[in-house]
């Protein structure tokens, strides 16, 4: 499945036993001699009651993750196109806690991804005390980041144009950055105007990808944060468009897009 181009391999665990190890995640994300994908997810019944599904995801390093945006509307459908649900609101347990998606009547997936937690120990971020702005030195250069946890970690930096090789550049070293123990998401945002930007996100563990759904989220809560986004922001990532709605302060991120099926089948480990 994938989410604007964040491909994923999704597996049922509830049907039958998945217990994988770390090198066996890295062979199916191999997109030469596996399968291929930016993420692996595990569906998996809650054991938490009135939760109905329990949600796991695993970079393409074979490392799990805490929350994965364009992952959990592709869980959604999953669950739904495979008759695991009837429901067209899901409560989804993730490690980081628990997401609502909403399948629309015209196929978009609504999920209520939390509210922004912008302190340091949140992230985690080495840092004496929060700030709406951080300065991160990278060799011989300054870059000044906001920073803010979706449920997983995310820098935030602003560039003037999204194609000027700041991703290639900075991308690992920000996610890598010794201020961040646990690594962090890169994003790279440029401003069109109060109600649209332009954003690419280099993933810890996954390198760049086409979209990240929690970096959309994560970017214009920044952005709201520095008072230069509106409530309601049209995020555009090389591979499509989301929809991030946030009102401020308190108040939980929303997140509108697509999940698209690509093909199934089985795979010998």
């Amino acid at each position: 499945m994938h989410g604007l181009g964040n491909d994923f391999v999704v597996i049922d665990a509830i049907n039958q036993h998945i217990d994988l190890n770390t090198e066996q995640i890295r062979y199916i994300a191999d997109r030469h001699f596996g399968v291929g994908c930016d993420q692996l997810l595990l569906v998996e019944r809650s054991t938490r009651e009135g939760i109905d599904f329990r949600y796991r995801i695993f970079n393409s390093d074979g490392n799990e993750v805490e929350q994965c945006g364009n992952g959990v509307r592709c869980f959604a459908r999953f669950v739904r196109d495979k008759g695991l649900t009837n429901n067209r609101e899901i409560a989804v347990e993730t490690s980081s806690g628990v997401v609502y998606p909403l399948i629309e009547e015209n196929g978009l997936v609504t999920v209520n991804m939390g509210v922004p937690d912008f302190t340091p120990e949140a992230l985690p971020l080495k840092a004496e005390s929060h700030q709406q702005r951080y300065v991160l030195e990278i060799g011989e250069h300054e870059l000044t980041i906001g920073a803010v946890s979706m449920g997983n970690p995310h820098a935030v930096y602003r560039v003037e144009h999204i194609d000027g090789g700041c991703v290639e550049q900075f991308g690992p070293a920000i996610s890598s950055h010794v201020r961040f123990p646990q690594g962090v998401n890169a994003g790279f945002m440029q401003i069109v105007d109060r109600g649209k930007i332009n954003l690419r996100v280099h993933e810890r563990g996954a390198g760049e990808t086409l979209a990240c759904g929690t970096g959309a989220c994560a970017a214009v809560a920044v952005g709201h944060l520095w008072n230069e986004l509106d409530d309601t922001v049209e995020v555009a990532l090389p591979g499509g468009k989301l929809l991030i709605r946030w009102q401020g302060d308190g108040e939980p991120v929303w997140m509108t897009g697509p999940a698209s099926h690509v093909f199934e089948g089985e795979i010998k480990l």
